[in-house]
């Protein structure tokens, strides 16, 4: 591995003329943002963190270049089937929108299909596009809802997420044991019945 290019103290202090932010590398922006912390991006422990944190944020939000609806129209299958379909306990991870602090947790999903399934694995698959942004908890599990209603067209679909935040735990209140639950209900699941089912199967213990 090729090793970082050590800077001089003047290129590493260098602030970028009025204007010119817009010509700057990623790299450049985040070693800005050290500068502005008060830290030294030319010592050694820094050298090559503005790369290493433009590739885990390319990573992170990487769902914007994906499109959700491509990921499940591959794997649709005609199946005569009309009961619950759950797939539970999906892990996410994602970043919030409002302070960029991760947060994280659980995804359960079920649908009740009308004619067409969806691979199992392009569930979590779908999860994870649209964990991979810049998001909030609500939007999101209103996203995953739609999406699957957009594609199958199904009787109707649930998502529950529950998760928890680090802009809650590491800053502001700091309560370490809260945890935030949304709910998306579509179709079907609108009905006392339909919800009261998926919510109970849900809390029940995984394999």
């Amino acid at each position: 591995m090729a090793q970082p290019v050590a800077m001089k103290k003047s290129e590493a202090h260098a602030l970028p003329e009025p204007g010119t932010l817009k010509d700057c590398s990623t790299e450049d922006l985040y070693r800005e943002i050290l500068l502005r912390l008060g830290e030294d991006p030319g010592r050694d422990g820094l050298l090559a963190t503005p790369g290493r944190v433009e590739k885990s944020m390319a990573y992170l939000t990487k769902g914007y270049h994906e499109d959700p609806n491509r990921i499940l129209r591959g794997a649709l299958f005609d199946v005569d089937y009309d009961e619950m379909v759950i797939v539970k306990d999906v892990e996410m991870f994602s970043l919030c929108e409002h302070h960029m602090l991760p947060f994280f947790g659980r995804v359960h999903v079920a649908y009740i299909p009308k004619g067409k399934v969806i691979g199992l694995s392009k569930i979590a698959r779908l999860v994870e596009v649209f964990a991979r942004r810049l998001q909030v908890q609500e939007r999101m599990t209103r996203q995953i809802a739609d999406a699957i209603q957009e594609a199958i067209e199904p009787q109707g679909v649930g998502v529950v997420i529950e998760a928890r935040h680090l802009c809650m735990m590491m800053r502001g209140i700091e309560k370490q044991n809260s945890s935030t639950v949304t709910s998306a209900m579509v179709g079907c699941f609108r009905q006392k019945e339909t919800r009261v089912e998926f919510l109970s199967l849900v809390r029940q213990p995984g394999m």
